[in-house]
């Protein structure tokens, strides 16, 4: 008899361990990190200055932060959106033409997306992504008579496609490939991006 009592008391100790465990980590708000690798693609930019006379590929290292919020829907499906803030390094683009110096140099970007996903099971995630992104990009423009500077904000879309995994209480690890287009009328500013991430799930 007192062995049934001990494994009657150790069964209703582990149950709600068990219950924690198994809930769905993809269900309420969360904050990450991520860096990865940017290609930007990147001809006759629209600034201020007029259309600069650029056309070049710059590969870099970028990485950023983010916020969101997500609902699973009858145990299998998740919907959910995000707002993420990134940086890059190394990322500018110059060109000489007829004695003027260009400079193009990409700031910063933010995205609003939404997300919709798939759990094959409870602590794994396949999504797609699609939203607004914005660009805040510095161009320079110098010559023997001035140098003149000026910032512009370029809206854009993004698309993405993702696999999320629980690995810890409360922590997921995600890999991501995005791409996004900034509105450049004739010109072409084009992103690819491969980005790791790490989430804390409140």
């Amino acid at each position: 008899m007192r062995i049934f009592n001990n494994v009657v008391l150790a069964t209703s100790l582990a149950a709600p361990l068990a219950s924690a465990a198994s809930a769905a980590p993809f269900d309420g708000p969360y904050v990450g990190a991520q860096v990865g690798w940017q290609s930007e693609k990147m001809r006759d930019v629209k600034s201020s200055f007029g259309a600069v006379p650029v056309d070049d590929t710059t590969n870099s290292v970028t990485g950023g932060i983010f916020a969101g919020y997500d609902k699973t829907l009858n145990g299998r499906f998740v919907v959910g959106a995000e707002a993420g803030l990134d940086f890059a390094t190394d990322d500018e683009t110059q060109k000489t033409v007829s004695g003027t110096d260009y400079n193009v140099d990409p700031k910063y970007s933010f995205d609003l997306t939404g997300r919709a996903g798939y759990l094959p099971n409870p602590a794994t995630l396949l999504y797609v992504r699609g939203g607004y992104t914005n660009a805040r990009i510095r161009t320079t423009v110098m010559n023997l008579a001035s140098i003149r500077s000026d910032s512009d904000n370029q809206d854009g879309w993004l698309l993405g496609v993702g696999a999320e995994r629980q690995v810890g209480q409360n922590v997921s690890a995600r890999f991501e490939y995005r791409y996004s287009k900034l509105t450049q009328d004739d010109g072409k500013d084009q992103r690819h991006r491969v980005l790791a991430g790490l989430s804390y799930h409140f």
